[in-house]
């Protein structure tokens, strides 16, 4: 396989999951009797540009259908994210109606919807119906659509340039990032300023986040890699945030090589410099993390293996991809975990994908009355034990399994 954005020869091996579904193709009941399509699952490592990345199986289309099922606005810690957000920007930027403000991979208007009300034009690109649907009934501009550089010309030749991008967790989502960034110096204008989110590959290996890794996932983001994509690309990095998010973050601004004029800050030369101490630049940091992901899997088999035993109750809350991942990894099924909550309409009444465990609603968590509840969006720890604090009123404890299973 070559590297998606440098196009070398991969050889190094970063983690190798065995085989899995695609995290959010949850399974309707009629589908239970069907067979599923799963995909090896293995991350590899250019040495060139050493930007991490999945081996090619599924294309964009198999992955994020008409009826995705990730909502953004589903979480209220992400919500509040967006918000803040949007405030920074406005403060920022100096932005106001004479402003245009895109979005691309808007989901359900979890983000723009902010946007609107500080009375700013703006528009959001998502391809998922599903999502896009719940977007337009907020009253949002949606263009349902892929993101590249032929739809930023189609939006230019329109006048529909913008002062400022937004990208929250996607650029880890397309298969040809190449594409996807040159699109945004395509569409933005030429003293505008385009922003990214993604989990950062630093804290997926110093927290053992092995979980996010999963089909949908095609690259896995280092500044020293996202630097190199964005120059080739047309865009200069000129700051950088480190966020709490997703377990750990990057926030990246960008501006157009050709026509930027603000000053590079010393964040960039930080973060880089943190990333070439932690060994990101040097293929023996990469060769220890497979041992520490089947570390996690065993403790979450020893934890749920020993509750069977002890005829006690478990209950998983938050059917995220991220859990799937895990559950997946380590083979579990509804004899070890019977069920998993969520908050979504869109998931309740369905089955996790792989393990096939039933979707429920939060009802069930209060009939059934669980001793343990395991916590698979970890990244939301603090916001599911508030949110279930009553729970313990019956001596329920909150279990998560990364980065090492650990009973709260």
């Amino acid at each position: 396989m070559e590297c998606r954005h440098c196009g070398s020869d991969l050889h190094l091996n970063f983690l190798d999951l065995g085989s899995a579904p695609p995290s959010n193709a949850y399974l309707s009941f009629e589908a239970l009797s069907a067979p599923e399509t799963w995909y090896p699952l293995k991350l590899l490592v250019c040495e060139a540009c050493w930007l991490v990345q999945t081996e090619d199986h599924a294309g964009r289309e198999q992955l994020f259908t008409h009826d995705y099922a990730y909502f953004s606005s589903m979480s209220t810690s992400w919500l509040n994210h967006a918000q803040r957000y949007v405030g920074d920007m406005v403060q920022r930027l100096g932005m106001g109606p004479h402003s245009t403000v895109v979005e691309v991979a808007a989901n359900d208007g979890y983000l723009l919807q902010y946007v609107a009300q500080a009375g700013i034009p703006c528009y959001g690109i998502e391809p998922t119906a599903s999502t896009a649907a719940a977007a337009k009934a907020k009253g949002l501009d949606i263009l349902e659509s892929f993101f590249g550089v032929d739809l930023a010309a189609q939006l230019v030749a329109q006048g529909r340039q913008a002062d400022l991008m937004a990208a929250n967790n996607v650029l880890a989502h397309v298969p040809d990032i190449n594409d996807f960034v040159a699109g945004f110096a395509t569409l933005l204008k030429p003293e505008g300023v385009a922003t990214f989110e993604f989990p950062h590959l630093m804290r997926m290996m110093e927290h053992n986040q092995f979980d996010t890794a999963y089909h949908e996932h095609y690259s896995y983001l280092s500044l020293t890699a996202v630097q190199q994509i964005f120059k080739a690309n047309g865009f200069t990095v000129f700051d950088v945030q480190e966020l709490p998010t997703h377990g750990g973050s990057l926030r990246v601004l960008a501006q157009r090589i050709d026509s930027g004029k603000r000053a590079v800050q010393n964040s960039v030369a930080a973060v880089l410099s943190a990333e070439s101490q932690a060994g990101l630049t040097t293929s023996g940091a990469y060769t220890a993390f497979q041992r520490k992901a089947e570390a996690v899997k065993n403790g979450l088999l020893a934890f749920l293996l020993q509750t069977k035993q002890k005829g006690l109750r478990v209950g998983a809350y938050g059917a995220a991809a991220k859990g799937n991942t895990l559950l997946n990894f380590a083979g579990v099924r509804p004899d070890l975990l019977p069920y998993v909550v969520d908050r979504s309409p869109g998931k309740q009444g369905k089955f996790m994908p792989g393990s096939r465990i039933p979707i429920v609603h939060e009802d069930h968590l209060w009939a059934d009355r669980p001793d343990y509840i395991v916590i698979l969006p970890w990244n939301l720890r603090d916001e599911v034990t508030q949110q279930l604090a009553q729970a313990r009123s019956w001596g329920a404890r909150f279990v998560v399994a990364v980065p090492a299973l650990e009973v709260l």
